[in-house]
This record gives C-alpha cells, structure tokens and sequence, in this order.
C-alpha cells in the first residue's frame, strides 16, 4: 500500500481533499511503482488516511477504475492489475506507433525553440545519469515534449491516453544495468533528426529507442517473476 504522505497544498487531515486530488496522487503512487501490481486498495484506508468521506475516495477509485488502472480481484476488491508479456508488448507496439510518428512530425514542425528545450532535457539527463527516480521523471515530460513538438492535437491526445495504460507497467526499467544511459543516448538521437529536419531520421531513432524500453521492460518482467517464484518457493519449503 502507498506511504504516509501529504496531500496536495499541505491539505492532508483537513478534509479538504478533493477526488482529483486523490486521484492525481493515486495515479502518481502507480507512475513511481509505489503501487505495484497486485497490491489490494482499500477505500476505508485511503479514507482515513486523508481524513475524507467515502464519496471522494469512491469518485477517485472509480475513475482510476474506468481507466483500467484498477481492477476488482477475486474476492479481493480493488487491486492494481498485472500486465502479462502479451499486453506490455501490446503497450509497447502502440507506443513505438504513436512516438515515430511524433517524432517524424516534430522534424517537421518544431521550432528553434522548441528544439532547443529537448536539447537541453537531453543535457541535464546526462548530468543526472545516476538519479533514478529524477529521470524517470524527466523521461515521460521528454516523451510529452515530444507530443508538443509534433503539433498535432489528436496524436497528443492519443499520447496521453496510452500513458494512462503505461503506468500499469510498475517500476521505472532505468534502474536496470545501464539502461539509463542507453536511454539518454537514444533521446538525443532522436533530438538531434528532429533539430536536422530528418523524419525518416527520426521516427527510426524513435522506434529503436521504443524497441529498446520494450526489451527492458521483459526484463525487468522475468526477473519479477522469478523473484515471486522462489519467494513462494521458499514459503512452502518453510511450512512445517
């Protein structure tokens, strides 16, 4: 279950939460991998958690619900669903689609500026290699960035509705064995065919950055499930 934490505004124990509020911070807990697949969510815990009536927290819950970010188990209630290797290769092909296609039309349409704030992404990344948490953060804004570049309202909203989906994955893959600069270096490929203008260019750089995530998110999926395994292997051998 997530942590101890504020509210948004410092509003925590006032009452005053409201069902975005709590919604943003429930989707936010499911981004950073603090709500993992499998975990049960109660409402009565987040209810007193943040000092609330059932209504908010159900109007929260549902809207996660709608989203499939949460899913009714087996006698179980709400828990965060598991993707299988089926649906996150399903996941990744939509966003290797959706982002060659946004960085194809962001060689054609991104300004100087613009160019140059993805430029800049890309350097504070490379400053910032080693601190996880940050470039996961910093690595979705460089993907919405992305959207913005392309300059076209319906792929963006297409964009962020696959996002929704992509926070079911869990934990960032930036954590694996260098990864993190694998990635980096793949967005500044990508950056520097958009800064030249080169679609083809770019939506190559981008479809290889997005083959490149999808490997390392089955990574990270086997070796998360071998883990499950032997922990429930081990429980049975301590069993009297």
């Amino acid at each position: 279950m997530i942590r101890k934490a504020k509210a948004p505004n410092g509003e925590q124990g006032t009452g005053k939460t409201s069902s975005v509020q709590l919604y943003q911070l429930l989707y936010k807990a499911l981004l950073s991998g603090e709500l993992k697949p499998g975990d049960r969510i109660r409402e009565n815990e987040i209810a007193s958690r943040y000092n609330v009536s059932r209504t908010p927290v159900r109007e929260a819950l549902g809207r996660l619900e709608a989203q499939g970010l949460l899913v009714y188990g087996d006698q179980r209630g709400l828990v965060v669903p598991r993707l299988d290797a089926q649906s996150v290769t399903e996941l990744y092909v939509m966003r290797e689609v959706l982002d060659a296609t946004a960085a194809r039309l962001a060689a054609k349409h991104a300004n100087e500026a613009e160019i140059a704030s993805l430029r800049y992404m890309v350097e504070r990344d490379s400053q910032n290699c080693h601190d996880i948490p940050y470039l996961a953060s910093t690595n979705r804004l460089f993907h919405s960035a992305i959207g913005d570049c392309a300059h076209n309202r319906f792929l963006k909203r297409m964009q962020e509705t696959l996002a929704e989906s992509l926070a079911l994955l869990g934990p960032t893959t930036l954590s694996l064995p260098m990864r993190a600069q694998e990635a980096i270096a793949e967005h500044a490929e990508v950056v520097e065919a958009i800064a030249k203008g080169d679609g083809d260019a770019a939506a190559a750089a981008a479809s290889r950055h997005s083959a490149a995530s999808h490997q390392a998110r089955l990574k990270l999926i086997y070796a998360e499930a071998q883990d499950r395994a032997a922990a429930a292997s081990a429980g049975r051998l301590d069993e009297p």
